[in-house]
């Protein structure tokens, strides 16, 4: 208590309820796509330039494709939005995107930004933009939420809920005529056609049942449940894919505001702080509807008490009473609160691992270093596994990717911070994993015949292990290259691929353009950014072994190889 609202999300109060003032407007607004204005802030002799956007209630501009109108991000425009673990894109409502590159597109929208922005005499202090909605729906699945985390831009998005606004649920519901009562509802009333439309009926119960089934299944995970039935439900019921994401601030009518940061807690407050209870449920309805034009006047009157809790730290009963939580509100909150500190002792597991892993991964560098004195490199001793200390690195392999899979069920239950992918001292120790350890599971696939079972090791999705996947995603991420740019530990497999073409193909064209295209991905590795050891110059190796049997008019064109191979040579002393 006793924090303002404008401190707790990092925003002036100034700000907001001009904003929501604009919002309000820009509803009125039908011929203008947005509503641009700006607010000068007394207190820090600041100014803001507020962008506000017309919404819509055309039940299209809501579904597009039953039952929840959801589609793929455009990793293009929005390349960050997306899991670095499985590679799954975030999901959002196709309709609302659709809008928004409408807007985006064929408005002045860029143009305004950017003269708003050249206007700003001191540019170095021009801060992000921030997002606050007032009633919005849900719009993005789990995924847009962990992303938004994990890139550190969740603080920018704030959203205020009044208490039982039937609009922030909805997208938990399938579409179903219910929803175009609700939005032909609104819609009469907005546009100023029919300012006391008639009440639609019926539609709460529909819409908050769904909504609680979501809960349910969502509460379930969130207390560490893994029965198999869970998922057989989900394949028969509809489940929406939406999840709340960014800072959560729910009206409770009284004068009071309750700060939400955590999405888990999010979802568990949207469905039961609505629930009828002894309440008349024709009451309820019609105050789910009265609420959602009611933000302005209820954030002048909490704005001005400034009676604001934050439960950033987890649940705390007594500040909850306002919201009309029920006893198994309380046990799912609690559970969200058990889950985020699971993810805590996870992080302190992990911690002790990186330790056990940059000792295994040194022993394995050790273990590269003298393989290089019989002039065979490490991955062809491997591959014979013919002294102790072959079998020795097979043991650390075989550890090391029981830790890295352990590492890689957490992320994949987002058991881990969400910006575990993003550290620093993870995706290093990561990528020296990978570059190191994957040339032996690539020895170990190729020297079992594994291929002949499962085809290529990097054929699509095939059998290459996912934590080489997701580590490689990682450095491609941080360094904003392509995803699957980053490939040069799959450099063996390419030559295991190549070697069989030839003996089935022979040296066709297609081929050829296959090995100057290793050959070019090799001298960018070995002479820009040393990613790829020059062991595998090494005389013995099968690479080398397999080049000098290519045709010399190919060798001919391949000069910056045959040299590098002649300074490997040289300076091994052959």
């Amino acid at each position: 208590m006793g924090e303002t609202v404008g401190k707790l999300i990092g925003l002036n109060d100034e700000v907001i309820i001009p904003t929501a003032s604009l919002a309000m407007e820009a509803h009125n607004s039908p011929s203008k796509p947005f509503l641009m204005k700006k607010i000068k802030i007394r207190h820090d002799h600041l100014s803001v330039v507020v962008l506000a956007f017309r919404g819509s209630m055309l039940p299209n501009d809501w579904f597009g494709q039953p039952p929840f109108g959801e589609r793929k991000i455009d990793t293009n425009k929005f390349r960050s939005l997306t899991s670095l673990n499985d590679g799954g894109d975030a999901v959002i409502n196709g309709s609302f995107f659709q809008r928004f590159n409408t807007v985006l597109d064929q408005s002045s929208l860029v143009k305004e930004v950017k003269k708003a922005i050249a206007k700003e005499k001191q540019p170095n202090q021009i801060l992000p933009p921030r997002c606050l909605t007032f009633g919005s729906p849900l719009f993005g699945d789990r995924i847009f939420g962990h992303a938004l985390r994990r890139e550190g831009w969740s603080d920018y998005f704030t959203h205020f809920v009044m208490k039982y606004d039937i609009i922030p649920r909805i997208m938990l519901s399938p579409s179903s005529t219910e929803h175009e009562q609700i939005l032909n509802y609104f819609k009469s009333k907005f546009d100023g056609k029919n300012i006391n439309p008639a009440l639609p009926s019926g539609f709460y119960l529909t819409v908050m049942g769904n909504a609680s089934s979501v809960a349910s299944y969502e509460a379930c995970h969130l207390m560490g449940c893994r029965n198999p039935s869970l998922d057989i439900i989900k394949s028969f019921i509809e489940l929406s894919p939406y999840r709340p994401s960014g800072t959560y601030i729910f009206c409770t009518r009284n004068g009071n505001l309750v700060v939400f940061m955590n999405p888990k807690d999010v979802l568990q407050i949207l469905i039961h702080c609505a629930e009828l209870g002894e309440s008349d449920a024709a009451e309820v309805e019609k105050r789910s509807l009265d609420e959602h034009s009611a933000y302005l006047s209820e954030l002048k009157e909490c704005l001005g008490m400034q009676a604001v809790v934050s439960l950033y730290g987890g649940p705390a009963t007594a500040t909850l009473n306002d919201l009309g939580l029920s006893p198994q509100a309380m046990l799912r909150l609690q559970a969200a609160e058990e889950f985020e500190n699971r993810r805590s002792r996870n992080l302190e597991k992990i911690g002790k691992y990186l330790k056990e892993i940059e000792v295994k991964v040194e022993k394995l560098r050790k273990y590269k270093e003298n393989a290089q004195i019989s002039r065979l490199g490490y991955y062809d001793s491997f591959k014979l596994q013919n002294e102790d200390d072959d079998f020795d690195a097979n043991v650390r392999r075989l550890e090391l990717a029981g830790i890295w899979d352990e590492i890689k069920e957490m992320l994949k239950e987002f058991e881990l911070p969400d910006d575990f992918e993003k550290k620093r001292e993870i995706i290093d120790l990561g990528t020296k994993y990978r570059r190191l350890v994957e040339p032996l599971d690539i020895a170990n696939f190729y020297r079992h015949s594994k291929d002949k079972e499962t085809g290529a090791y990097v054929i699509g999705r095939g059998p290459r292990p996912k934590r080489y996947r997701f580590t490689q995603r990682w450095l491609e991420h941080q360094e904003k290259k392509p995803f699957g740019s980053r490939s040069e530990s799959l450099f063996w497999a390419d030559v295991e691929e190549l070697g069989i073409d030839i003996k089935k193909k022979g040296y066709l064209q297609e081929i050829k353009d296959r090995i100057h295209q290793l050959e070019r991905n090799m001298i960018a590795w070995i002479d820009v950014d040393n990613s790829l050891d020059k062991d595998v110059l090494l005389e013995k190796t099968t690479f080398v072994k397999w080049w000098r049997d290519l045709p010399p008019q190919h060798k001919s064109e391949s000069d910056r190889i045959e040299k590098l191979i002649g300074e490997k040579e040289k300076a091994a002393g052959v």
